[in-house]
C-alpha cells in the first residue's frame, strides 16, 4: 500500500440535501486558464480533459470561463481562445490574454513541463495547476544531442514552479505531484491535492470470453507501449487472447513496425467504444513510466476492470497494490502479475469490484467543488498580501 503523503487536502464539503446545494465558500467569478492544448486538439490528453471538466463545471456553477490554450480551439459551453500554434503561443500567452481576455479575477497557469511565467506578467491572483513533473521526461524526450534542450528544460520547469510560483498556492493533482513538488523546493503549505474525477459509468458492458487486455494512452514515449509488447511475447504464449492498444501519437508508427501476433492499434475512438472495450477486457494494462495520477486507471475502475501498472508516481496513487490492482517493481514481476491474473477469473473479480468501489469515490463534480474552494483561497491569499 502506497505511503500517505501529509499534504493539504480541500476541506471537505457539506452533504447536499435532496432539496438544498452544498454551502460554498466565495470564489473568483471570472476564471481564465491558460493551458497548452483544449480537449478537441488530436494531441489532447488527461490534463486536457481535467482542464474541460474544470471549466464546464466552473460554467455550470455561474462562474465566466475562459480558456487561452495554443493550437485549434473549439467551440463549448465556456469561451475558448487560440493564443496562436502549439509552441508559438508560449511566446504569445500575454498579448493574447491583454488583448482577448483583458482582465480577471483569477489566472489558472496549467503548468505541463514549458511553463508560461504568468505571474512574472499578470498582477491579479494566480493559481498553478500542476499534473506532473517533468524531472526524468526532459532526458526521455530530448536524449542524444538534444540533451542541452532537457537540461534547460529542468531548470526552466524548477524556476517557474518554486521561483514565479513562490508566493502562490498550487494544485497537484495526486499526492505524487505533490510530494514531486516539494522535492523540486516547493513549500508544502502551498501545495493543495484535488484528485481527477471520472464519469458515471454507463450501462454496464459484456466481459470478453476471451483474453483481452487493453491499454490506453497517447502514443509518446513516456507511456512505454514498446515495453508493453516486449513483454506480451512472454505473456501471449501462457495467455493467449488479444491486445488492444487505445489511442495515438507520435509513436505509433515504430509501435506497429514492433508488434508482434495478437496485438491490435485502435488509433484514437469514441468515449461510446471507449466504455465498450474498458468492459469487456480482463486487464487495464498500464506501463507509463510517470502519470499525474492515470485518470484512465479511474475509468477502468468504474468498469469494474482491475490494473496492472508499474509502482511509479501518480499509478501508485491511483492503483492500490493488492486491493485495486496490481503495481509491479520491473518487467518481469509485471508479466508474472499480468499472467497470474489473466489465469485466476476470481482474482480478476475480487480486484475489479475493489477498484468499482473505490472510483465511486471519484467524481467531477466532487473535482470541480474542490477545485473551487482553492480557488478562493487563492484569491484571498493573494489580497491578503498584496501592497
Amino acid at each position: 500500500m502506497p505511503q500517505h503523503v501529509p499534504f493539504p487536502l480541500c476541506a471537505p464539503l457539506p452533504r447536499a440535501s435532496r432539496h438544498s446545494s452544498p454551502a460554498l465558500p466565495p470564489a473568483p467569478r471570472r476564471i481564465v486558464f491558460l493551458a497548452h492544448r483544449d480537449l478537441g486538439n488530436r494531441s489532447a490528453g488527461g490534463s486536457e480533459l481535467l482542464v474541460d471538466r474544470l471549466a464546464d463545471g466552473l460554467t455550470r456553477l455561474g462562474h465566466q470561463v475562459t480558456l487561452l490554450c495554443g493550437g485549434p480551439a473549439a467551440h463549448r459551453d465556456y469561451r475558448v481562445v487560440s493564443a496562436g500554434g502549439s509552441y508559438g503561443h508560449y511566446l504569445r500567452a500575454r498579448s493574447a490574454f491583454a488583448r482577448q481576455v483583458g482582465d480577471c479575477d483569477l489566472l489558472v497557469e496549467v503548468c505541463n513541463g514549458m511553463p508560461y511565467f504568468a505571474p512574472l506578467w499578470h498582477r491579479g491572483p494566480t493559481l498553478c495547476l500542476v499534473n506532473h513533473v517533468h524531472t526524468d521526461l526532459w532526458g526521455m524526450r530530448f536524449g542524444g544531442p538534444l540533451a542541452p534542450a532537457a537540461r534547460l528544460g529542468r531548470r526552466l520547469e524548477q524556476w517557474a514552479l518554486t521561483g514565479t510560483q513562490r508566493r502562490n498556492l498550487l494544485v497537484a493533482v495526486s499526492p505524487s505531484t505533490a510530494q514531486a513538488l516539494h522535492a523540486l523546493g516547493v513549500d508544502r503549505d502551498r501545495v493543495r491535492v484535488v484528485h481527477n474525477g471520472v464519469e458515471e459509468p454507463g450501462p454496464p458492458g459484456e466481459r470478453s470470453p476471451q483474453p483481452l487486455f487493453v491499454a490506453v494512452g497517447r502514443l509518446v514515449e513516456y507511456k512505454r507501449i514498446d515495453l508493453l509488447l516486449r513483454l506480451w511475447e512472454r505473456v501471449r504464449p501462457v495467455t493467449g487472447g488479444r491486445l488492444v492498444i487505445v489511442g495515438d501519437g507520435p509513436e505509433r508508427a515504430r509501435l506497429a513496425a514492433l508488434a508482434g501476433p495478437g496485438v491490435e492499434f485502435t488509433g484514437r475512438v469514441s468515449e461510446a467504444e471507449k466504455h465498450r472495450l474498458l468492459c469487456a477486457a480482463w486487464l487495464l494494462l498500464h506501463p507509463s513510466a510517470i502519470e499525474g495520477w492515470g485518470l484512465v486507471v479511474t475509468e477502468a475502475a468504474t468498469r469494474g476492470t482491475p490494473a496492472v501498472a508499474f509502482d511509479v508516481p501518480g499509478l501508485r496513487d491511483s492503483v492500490r497494490d493488492g486491493e485495486t490492482g496490481v503495481l509491479a517493481r520491473g518487467e518481469s514481476s509485471f508479466a508474472a502479475a499480468w499472467c497470474a491474473l489473466a489465469l485466476s477469473e476470481r482474482r480478476r473479480a475480487l480486484l475489479g469490484e475493489a477498484a468499482r468501489e473505490r472510483a465511486a469515490r471519484y467524481r467531477w463534480e466532487r473535482t470541480v467543488r474542490q477545485f473551487r474552494t482553492v480557488a478562493g483561497e487563492a484569491v484571498r491569499s493573494h489580497d491578503a498580501h498584496a501592497p
